[in-house]
């Protein structure tokens, strides 16, 4: 059974890579040039953190992100949305996983805060395995 990959966004803090490579699964990470300009393979999960910039109007999915979405392969083939966040944020708390869950039409899996909780990591890999079977399954008929 193939394990979806987890393609995500991770800044200088490190908090999101920690939480993606506590995942049994394959990772890439966005804020790298050579994978955010890479395609995908197949069916693709995205992890991104939520920042708050302290301006209304501006964006608050990363960069790195929104350039890996550009791709229409890339958008085709995301199947759900993973969220980091920090409850300080108020408002803003998943505001980028959100956005990009609502504007491509596919769900919010899971949402945790900073680099997540060893029960947060357990929670999201169970949830991708259960996306792992499905897919496999429709794959299959």
């Amino acid at each position: 059974m193939r394990r979806t990959p987890v393609y995500y966004y991770s800044s200088a803090s490190g908090l999101v890579r920690t939480f993606a490579e506590r995942l049994d699964r394959p990772t890439a990470n966005l804020a790298e040039r050579e994978h955010r300009r890479s395609e995908v393979d197949g069916p693709w999960v995205l992890l991104t953190p939520s920042y708050k910039t302290g301006n209304d109007a501006n964006d608050t999915i990363p960069e790195g992100v929104r350039r890996f979405l550009r791709s229409a392969h890339n958008r085709r083939l995301l199947v759900g949305v993973m969220g980091s966040g920090n409850r300080n944020f108020g408002a803003y708390y998943q505001k980028a996983a959100r956005e990009v869950a609502a504007r491509s039409g596919r769900p919010v899996l899971f949402e945790f805060e900073l680099a997540g909780t060893r029960w947060d990591v357990e929670e999201a890999e169970r949830i991708l395995t259960a996306l792992d079977e499905a897919l496999d399954a429709r794959h299959a008929s």
